[in-house]
C-alpha cells in the first residue's frame, strides 16, 4: 500500500457522491458505519461533480471483477471500480484507513491502491442447528464477513438436533424438529442433559429480511438442507421419510427425562452420527422436492447445498425396500443408492436453473453430473473432483474449522472446544489450490474457499465471534491475495492495529491467539 505524506480530513457534513445509482446502496452504507460507528454525519446525494469521497465505475477491459481503485489526496477520496462489488470492497480498505476511534475529524492518510481479490469464492460458514442463533446476530455475523470482503455465508439450516426454516407447506418441520428436549453437558459424549426445551427457527419472512441484508453488502447467502444424511430433526417431524417409521430414535445418553411421554421419533439432544436417514422411496422425494421449491423462492443464490456428508448406510442395508431399489436401478450398494440420491435431488435442482453443492462424500458412488464439492476431509475430495473437472470449494478441517482450539494446545484453550488445534499462523500458511492441482489445467476449478463454524460447543454469539476473531482476518487474506504477497511478520504487525478495530466494532475475540 503506497502512502505518500500527508493526510485527507473528513468531518460532520462532508459529503459522499456517487455518479450511478447501483452506488446508492454502498453510499449509504458507508454513511451508515460513520455514524454509527464512529459518529460522524456525512451527507450522501448522487451527482458527476467533487465529493470528499467519489464513487464511481469504469469498467475496465480485462480486470478482474472486484477490482477497484482507491486514491486519497488533499483534493478527496475517489473509489472506482470496475464493478459495483468493486465499489464496496474499495470503501471496505477506506474504512480500514479510518480511525480506531471515535473522533470528529477522521484523517485519512494519502495513497494509491490498486486492488483485486484472488479467488471468487471466499466463504464463512456458520451452524444455527446445534445452537440457534437470532436474526440480530446473524446480521452482525454477516457484516464482519462484509468487513473482511467476504462474498458467501454457507447458513447450515438443518441437522439432527434442529430444523431451523419454516416450510409453509410442512409446518411440523419447525413446530416439531426445530425443537429438542434437552442438550448434552459439556464434552461429547457428556456428563449430564440439560432437560430442557431449545430450539427456535427463522420465519421466511425473517429469511426474506437477511438475505436482503447480506446482497447490500455484497453477500450471497448458500442455504443448506442436509440428505440424506443429518436427518433426526425432519424425521422426528415426519416419520414416514424414515425407513422405518415405527421404529424409537436411538438416543445416545445422557438422554433427557423431558422425553419419556413422546412419540418414537425425536430430535437429537447430543452431537455425532446417527443411523436414521432419509429412505429413497417417492414419498421422501416428493418431500425434499416441495422443501426445496420453498428455499429456491427465498434464496437466490445460484448454488443450493445438499449436505451429502456423513450418511450411515445401515437403515438402508437393513430395509427391504431399499435393497430392492438398488436391484432395480442397478446400482453396486448403497453407496451407489447415495450417488442415485444426489444425483436425482441433483437434477431437480438443475431443472429450477440451480446448481447442487455436496460435502465430498458425495464423491462416494460416483459424482452428480454438474455439483461442486466442498471438500472438507482433507484435500483429496476436492483434488478428485477437480480431476473429474468438477468446480471445487476447499474447506479441509485441519485449516479451515474455526471451532477448533485457537491455542498451539488445548490445555491453554479457555473454552470448550470440538477440537485441537488450527492457531492463527496455520491459518494464515493456508494454499487453497492444492500442489496436485497447481500449474494444471483443473486448477481453475477451485472456486475459493471457506471456514466453518459449527455450533456444538458455541452456545452464544460472543462465543462464535471468539472463535471466528482474528482467524478471519487470515483467512480473508489467504483468499484476496496472491501467496507471494503474504508474509506473517507483516500481518502480525497490521494484526494489532485489527485487534483495535474490532474493540471499536465492541466484537468479542480472542486476545490469546499466539499462546
Amino acid at each position: 500500500m503506497p502512502v505518500s505524506g500527508g493526510s485527507l480530513e473528513i468531518t460532520a457534513g462532508a459529503t459522499v457522491v456517487f455518479t450511478n445509482d447501483s452506488l446508492q446502496q454502498s453510499a449509504a452504507y458507508l454513511q451508515e458505519y460513520l455514524k454509527e460507528v464512529l459518529q460522524v454525519n456525512i451527507v450522501v446525494e448522487k451527482g458527476a461533480g467533487e465529493g470528499r469521497v467519489l464513487l464511481s465505475i469504469e469498467p475496465e477491459k480485462g480486470a478482474p471483477a472486484g477490482a477497484y481503485t482507491l486514491h486519497v489526496d488533499g483534493k478527496g477520496v475517489s473509489i472506482t471500480g470496475r464493478d459495483k462489488e468493486g465499489v464496496f470492497y474499495g470503501i471496505q480498505t477506506l474504512i480500514q484507513l479510518l480511525p480506531v476511534q471515535q473522533s470528529t475529524v477522521l484523517r485519512v492518510p494519502f495513497t494509491d491502491i490498486y486492488d483485486y481479490p484472488r479467488f471468487q469464492y471466499r466463504g464463512m460458514h456458520l451452524d444455527v442447528t446445534r445452537h440457534f442463533f437470532p436474526v440480530a446476530f446473524v446480521k452482525k455475523y454477516i457484516d464482519n464477513l462484509a468487513r473482511h470482503k467476504m462474498n458467501y455465508f454457507h447458513w447450515h439450516l438443518t441437522d439432527d438436533q434442529g430444523w431451523r426454516i419454516e416450510i409453509k407447506k410442512y409446518p411440523l418441520l419447525t413446530t416439531v424438529g426445530g425443537y429438542r428436549n434437552g442438550t448434552i453437558i459439556g464434552h461429547f459424549p457428556g456428563t449430564a442433559n440439560t432437560n430442557t426445551y431449545y430450539g427456535g427457527y427463522y420465519t421466511q419472512e425473517e429469511i426474506k429480511e437477511v438475505v436482503a441484508y447480506a446482497a447490500s453488502r455484497y453477500i450471497t447467502i448458500i442455504p443448506e438442507i442436509e440428505m440424506p444424511g443429518h436427518a433426526s430433526a425432519a424425521i422426528a417431524a415426519y416419520p414416514q421419510l424414515s425407513c422405518f417409521p415405527d421404529s424409537a430414535t436411538y438416543m445416545r445418553p445422557p438422554v433427557s427425562t423431558l422425553n419419556k411421554a413422546l412419540p418414537v421419533k425425536k430430535v437429537q439432544e447430543t452431537w455425532g452420527v446417527f443411523s436414521d436417514v432419509f429412505c429413497p422411496r417417492e414419498y421422501t422425494f416428493q418431500f425434499l422436492q416441495d422443501v426445496l421449491d420453498e428455499v429456491m423462492a427465498l434464496f437466490p443464490a445460484r448454488y443450493i447445498h445438499i449436505g451429502g456428508d456423513e450418511c450411515p448406510k445401515d437403515a438402508w442395508k437393513q430395509s427391504a425396500f431399499s435393497q430392492q431399489l438398488i436391484q432395480e436401478k442397478g446400482l453396486k450398494d448403497e453407496h451407489g443408492l447415495q450417488s442415485y440420491f444426489v444425483q436425482r435431488i441433483e437434477k431437480y435442482v438443475n431443472s429450477k436453473g440451480r446448481s447442487i453443492i455436496g460435502w465430498d462424500e458425495i464423491l462416494e458412488g460416483g459424482l452428480a453430473p454438474n455439483a461442486v464439492v466442498m471438500s472438507w476431509r482433507g484435500e483429496e475430495g476436492g483434488i478428485e473432483a477437480a480431476k473429474q473437472n468438477h468446480d471445487v470449494i476447499m474447506t479441509p478441517a485441519g485449516f479451515a474449522y474455526f471451532d477448533y482450539s485457537q491455542a498451539l494446545s488445548k490445555e491453554k484453550e479457555d473454552s470448550v472446544t470440538i477440537g485441537c488445534c488450527l492457531p492463527l499462523q496455520k491459518v494464515y500458511s493456508y494454499e487453497p489450490v492444492p500442489t496436485a492441482l497447481q500449474h494444471t489445467q483443473q486448477e481453475q476449478f477451485v472456486l475459493g474457499a471457506q471456514a466453518n463454524m459449527w455450533s456444538e460447543y458455541l452456545h452464544y454469539p460472543s462465543s462464535v465471534m471468539y472463535q471466528a476473531l482474528p482467524r478471519l482476518a487470515a483467512l480473508c487474506e489467504v483468499l484476496w491475495s496472491k501467496k507471494e504477497l503474504r508474509d506473517w511478520d507483516d500481518f502480525s504487525s497490521r494484526l494489532q492495529y485489527q485487534q483495535k478495530r474490532y474493540e471499536l466494532w465492541k466484537l468479542n475475540y480472542n486476545k490469546g491467539y499466539a499462546q
